[in-house]
């Protein structure tokens, strides 16, 4: 069985290697040639695969960069999930977006400068508008769980200081799924503010800042239940 594990987890990689190589050589032809004058068929070509093999992977040419926005929506809230227990839910969400949109990183400035390019597009392309939307939804999905989870491992832990049983299970409040969509679009608009602008991916005006001012512009809002 642990040679089935493995060979899933190999296939798994590689799989995930090819949609990220197409998704790199479709940002590079849309900026290259426009979206609009490339075809699958090109990407495939560039790519060196076969058209059967890239629709296999995407069923448009616009969702062949999803792989792109993904990567970028789903670090910042996986950077969540690292920042530091003791971190208030708002500080949590601050040390994240410093960590995921920082441009020192030559990965990470390069990474941004592929969003900045697609989101540009997006804007006179209701299906890459779609793509990007689909990746922020499902960034949001995972911040949820990980807010979750900080929220529960706390309320464990206040419940066992006290000496009382551990918290049940419960559906998750409004309060929490309120918290992950505002913060969500707080970090999506300073993103696409930035895109907008040519202001460069560092400083007060890069998205890092810019997301963090967002979040810093809800104040009082209740990020978690009690």
């Amino acid at each position: 069985m642990a040679g089935i594990s493995t060979t899933e987890t190999l296939t798994e990689r590689r799989k995930a290697a090819t949609r990220l190589d197409i998704a790199r050589t479709a940002a590079a032809l849309f900026v290259a040639d426009g979206l609009r004058a490339t075809r699958a068929e090109d990407i495939a070509r560039a790519a060196g695969v076969a058209p059967r093999t890239f629709y296999r992977y995407f069923p448009t040419k616009e969702e062949a960069v999803a792989p792109l926005f993904a990567a970028g929506a789903q670090m910042w809230a996986e950077a969540v999930r690292g920042a530091p227990a003791d971190l208030s839910v708002p500080d949590a969400l601050r040390h994240a977006v410093a960590e995921a949109l920082t441009a020192d990183d030559p990965a990470n400035a390069e990474s941004l400068e592929w969003i900045r390019s697609l989101l540009r597009m997006a804007a006179e392309s209701p299906a890459l508008q779609a793509v990007w939307g689909s990746a922020c939804h499902a960034s949001e999905a995972t911040l949820l769980a990980v807010l979750e989870e900080r929220v529960r491992e706390r309320t464990e832990e206040r419940a066992g200081e006290a000496g009382g049983a551990d918290a049940p299970l419960t559906p998750v409040p409004l309060a929490l799924r309120m918290a992950a969509g505002v913060a969500s679009t707080a970090v999506r608009v300073g993103v696409e503010t930035w895109a907008a602008s040519d202001a460069p991916a560092a400083g007060e005006l890069g998205p890092a800042a810019l997301a963090t001012r967002c979040l810093a512009s809800l104040g009082d809002f209740s990020w978690a239940p009690a």
